[in-house]
This record gives structure tokens, sequence and C-alpha cells, in this order.
């Protein structure tokens, strides 16, 4: 008897730990490039700690080495991490190393790719502010895609238009700030706390999108970076360069829950795609942070 009891929980454990989520029909994610977690606490960011607030979040969230931009957006959009997708540069465009796996659209498996293939009627958004993300998202596996030319206010406006009319299933929006101002005057400046708060305005717009479409009941909110930065650089292994902020906010995510399990950013894709109920390629590294859910 006290082995079947045991068997039972061990069992009632498992099913735990596996969870499904809630119905999610829409995942909007915001990669605000160069934000380093360092500077969340400080930072005069209301809309970003109200998503904090009202739901899971870390600020010991990790990108992959190089931290760096390409290497960092590949993973975080591929599930997993350079020695397997295979981008190891600040700018890669093809990779350095051979992908060790590759989509029916000729590049290793991403979010978009995998949601093409399984729910290929899905409408899906790109819009990016930094034209280095172009290359590592097949063209084909994208409905909607939006060069934004190192505008973030146009590509923040074209996000939200996009939310609103077309309430994509994945929404990517990828916002070049801080990291300009990180370069060009530098990381833990005032200008770089200042330009915090455009990047807070910018992520405000977003949310007030999804809610002006009806869909917020259905829609979780994911906002992190590619890395974060040191004097007026990034790519070393100090932690200012490498924690990131990892934000979770919509229905059925923990509120004011500060998440306690180790995140890489290849965690990201396994996430939105176990959200969105899709078969993760054997390839990927990801696991999903399903801490964030559940009461």
């Amino acid at each position: 008897m006290q082995k079947i009891s045991l068997l039972i929980m061990g069992i009632l454990s498992l099913t735990f730990l596996h969870a499904q989520p809630p119905v999610i029909k829409h995942v909007v994610l915001i990669g605000c490039d160069g934000f380093g977690a360092y500077a969340v606490p400080d930072a005069d960011m209301p809309n970003l700690k109200k998503l904090m607030r009202e739901g899971s979040s870390s600020l010991s969230a990790r990108s992959v080495l190089p931290s760096s931009s390409a290497v960092n957006w590949a993973s975080m959009l591929m599930g997993a991490g350079p020695t397997v997708h295979g981008y190891t540069e600040w700018n890669s465009a093809v990779p350095e190393i051979p992908s060790a796996d590759s989509s029916r659209y000729g590049l290793f498996p991403s979010i978009f790719s995998i949601l093409k293939e399984q729910r290929p009627t899905a409408v899906s958004a790109l819009i990016y502010s930094w034209q280095g993300i172009d290359p590592l998202i097949a063209k084909a596996a994208t409905t909607i895609r939006v060069a934004g030319k190192d505008n973030d206010n146009f590509c923040t406006d074209t996000a939200a238009a996009i939310i609103r009319s077309k309430k994509p299933v994945l929404t990517f929006v990828h916002l070049d700030q801080p990291d300009g101002v990180g370069h060009t005057i530098g990381h833990r400046t005032p200008e770089y706390y200042k330009e915090l708060k455009n990047v807070d305005a910018r992520i405000g717009k977003i949310v007030a999108a999804v809610k002006d479409a009806g869909i917020a009941d259905q829609t979780i909110i994911l906002v992190t970076a590619d890395h974060g930065g040191k004097g007026k650089g990034h790519g070393g292994k100090s932690l200012d360069e490498v924690q990131i902020p990892w934000v979770m906010y919509g229905p059925g995510v923990k509120k004011g829950h500060q998440l306690h399990n180790t995140i890489i950013t290849y965690d990201t894709a396994a996430t939105i795609a176990w959200l969105l109920k899709l078969k993760m390629p054997q390839s990927w590294r990801g696991q999903p942070v399903a801490e964030a859910m559940g009461k």
C-alpha cells in the first residue's frame, strides 16, 4: 500500500511539473536590445514594473556567450545555443558552424518556423529595428514582416497597428534601444536610464494595443533582452553583460512572482512553443519556464 501511495504521489508530482498552461491564443515577445537586468531596479519604467507586479519575472536570466546581438537573438528565437544553431558572432548572417538541424525553410528551426509548419494558417508578425534580425528567420516562415530601419518608434507603432488589426498568433517586436545609447554614451549613465523611459513608453504602447485588440485575456506578453552591457560595449562575461530581464505577463501567470529557476535566453522560444502547444524540435535545448504559470 505504501509503495502504491508513493507511486501515485510521484505521478501527481510529474503531472504538476508538466501541467499545461491555460488556453493561450496569442504571444507577444518584446525584445529590447542591450537592456541589462542591472538597470531595472533604478529605472523609471512604470509600464514594465506593472507587468512585473502583475506577472512573473527574473532579473537573473542569462544570455549565451558571447553576450552579443545576433548570437543571442538567434538563441532566443531558435531554442538552442550557438554550438547547436551555429550563429556565433555579433552580426552573424549565416552560421559560422554548420547548424545541427534544419527546418523545411533551410535554416535552424525557429519558433516562427515550427509555428508555420505545425499551424500553417496561423498569422505571425516579425517587426525589427536592427537589420541583423532579418537573416535569422526565413521569410517563408513569417506572415507579416516589417523592417524598421533603426526606428524604434516606427516599429512600436507598426507592431501596435498589426496587433490591433491582424491579431497575430505570434508577434516579435525588436527594439534597438537602449543598446544605441549604451554604445554611444555608455551603460550605467544618466543618458542610459533616460532612454529606458522611452523604452518603457514603447512597451506601454504595445501592451495597450493588446487590450485594444480585445485579446488581453488570451495573450501572454514576454519582455526580455539579448544582452546587457558594460562601459560602451558588450560581448564579455561580466554579469552586467550577461544578465537580462525576463518578464512574463498574462492570463494564468503568477502575480508578483520572482522566478527562481535558472533561465537562459533559449528558454524563451521553448516557453512560447509550450504556451502555443507546439511540438519542440529535438535539437532545441530550451525548457519552458513553467514556474511562471499557476496560482
